[in-house]
């Protein structure tokens, strides 16, 4: 192998130019980068909700955020509404940010958990200022980045930006069909590519995009996929676009039906739908009249159909090839957590790249296990939602409860249950607090409060509690509304 110097994209799409916009801003001047795409193929750009993460990749990238949202329809978004999760018409909110105030040797959930069983507090989330906007519908920036946020945007007008992005800083698109991938016979590092016109090109390092094909991956390097359709039932996807409602909350939606859920996201100029399902438990027609037969706007195309396993390759960087988006693998829209692994991976690679040199393997398996690790917290998440559940009405609520999941996730379960107690793992996503309101919000209420809390006399702790309450209402109520915020601060022209 000789110095990594070429560096090549397969594939457009999300993935894709995420990629581009990361390696031209931060490489472009000393490496070769290209990016190949056919406009033949589609991508799936079902990505349209994002979380907190993706302003860090923009910092790092330097881009402008009214600009950005108005490119791309964009609106802000400040956590997830779960709808019938816990039970049928039991709902919670999984928002960004934090709640309450933690002392250093255990979590405000430990003085609230005291709270409740002395009569003084209510809601949990009535602690959380972004929670409490996101209910009435307002948002805005605040000093010292006071509120936690994220966007929901078109997946297909942000690869379109960060393509007019990437262009003038060096990367360069090829058109085209990629009809084989080649290989060195000596080592099977990938050697170039070859076009439907004939044409090759060579790289020394490649970048798949290529989707759910897993083009070099998967089909050329011959990675392993692990399935993780054991905890995770979910299947099948169908995706169709609405007209734009009055309403524009700042919040995704989550709506638990009999074989899965639906998701509601608004943009500026429409919003994006979905029902994710079991195909063990619904059929596609029944799956198609679900999911149209709950829409709160006219549909805008037919439906689309998504097959999906859920897993995770067993390596996602071998030899010269990284896999990055759905050829790595893919873990179903639950928690917006799609955009937010390409970004990870994204800049794993760039804090592993080669140093003036050859590929070096131990930088491969640092990624490698930094993925892992990674994704195996984000999966325990996923799977929480659907094994911690009151649900019994249909057969697919069942098997969710009957789920035997990974020991690291029944650990999690056990030790808040028993103790309201929760940790965060090194290269870990999720924080404390979204393990709390995703626990407390699926129906587990922990049977004990650590001893710090008795340090508050009932009246102390009353006094707590309400201030932090009094304080979190008066904040969101003197917000603007989030559609008169965004109209004046990023609005978009008419597509």
């Amino acid at each position: 192998m000789q110095n990594v110097r070429r560096v090549v994209i397969a594939g457009g799409g999300t993935a894709g130019w995420m990629a581009a916009a990361a390696l031209s801003k931060t490489l472009g001047k000393v490496i070769d980068l290209t990016l190949v795409e056919s406009d033949e193929i589609a991508t799936v750009g079902v990505g349209e909700a994002t979380i907190p993460t993706m302003i860090t990749f923009h910092n790092l990238l330097e881009l402008s955020e009214p600009e950005f949202m108005a490119a791309t329809q964009a609106t802000f978004k400040l956590g997830i509404s779960f709808e019938n999760w816990r039970d049928v018409n039991q709902d919670y909110i999984h928002s960004f940010g934090t709640t309450g105030t933690d002392h250093w040797s255990a979590g405000f959930q430990h003085f609230w958990r005291k709270g409740v069983a002395h009569g003084l507090a209510s809601d949990y989330g009535d602690y959380c200022r972004e929670l409490k906007a996101s209910l009435l519908d307002r948002f805005a920036h605040l000093p010292d980045n006071g509120m936690n946020y994220a966007y929901h945007l078109d997946a297909g007008l942000y690869a379109r930006y960060l393509r007019k992005f990437s262009e003038p800083l060096g990367c360069k698109r090829i058109e085209g069909k990629i009809v084989q991938v080649n290989t060195n016979p000596a080592n099977g590092y990938i050697s170039s590519l070859t076009m439907a016109d004939g044409s090759q090109i060579e790289g020394d390092l490649f970048i798949d995009c290529s989707g759910f094909r897993g083009l070099l991956i998967g089909q050329t390097l011959g990675v392993e996929y692990e399935d993780w359709s054991q905890w995770l039932l979910c299947d099948s996807a169908l995706a169709v676009q609405t007209a734009s409602t009055s309403a524009l909350p700042p919040l995704t939606r989550a709506i638990a039906h009999g074989s899965g859920w639906q998701w509601r996201i608004p943009l500026q100029h429409r919003v994006g739908n979905g029902l994710v399902y079991s195909s063990k438990h619904m059929d596609d027609e029944t799956a198609h009249q679900t999911l149209m037969g709950n829409l709160a706007g006219e549909p805008l195309m037919n439906p689309r159909p998504i097959r999906f396993t859920p897993g995770q390759r067993v390596q996602t960087w071998r030899k010269n090839c990284v896999a990055i988006g759905l050829s790595s693998g893919f873990l179903e829209p639950i928690e917006s957590t799609s955009i937010h692994m390409i970004q990870r991976s994204l800049i794993r690679l760039l804090q592993v790249f080669p140093a003036n040199g050859p590929l070096c393997q131990s930088d491969i398996d640092e990624f490698n296990t930094q993925a892992a690790t990674e994704v195996h917290h984000i999966r325990d998440f996923i799977i929480a939602h659907y094994k911690i559940t009151n649900r019994r009405d249909t057969q697919f609520w069942r098997d969710c409860a009957a789920l035997e999941v990974p020991p690291s996730l029944r650990h999690r379960i056990d030790l808040f249950r028993e103790s309201g107690k929760v940790f965060k793992a090194a290269h870990e996503l999720f924080a404390e607090n979204s393990w709390i309101q995703v626990m407390l919000g699926q129906g587990i209420l922990p049977e004990r409060y650590h001893p710090i809390a008795d340090r508050m006399g009932e009246q102390e702790l009353a006094y707590f509690l309400n201030n932090i309450k009094s304080s979190v209402s008066t904040l969101a109520n003197q917000l603007p509304s989030h559609a008169e915020y965004i109209q004046r601060y990023c609005r978009a022209q008419p597509l």
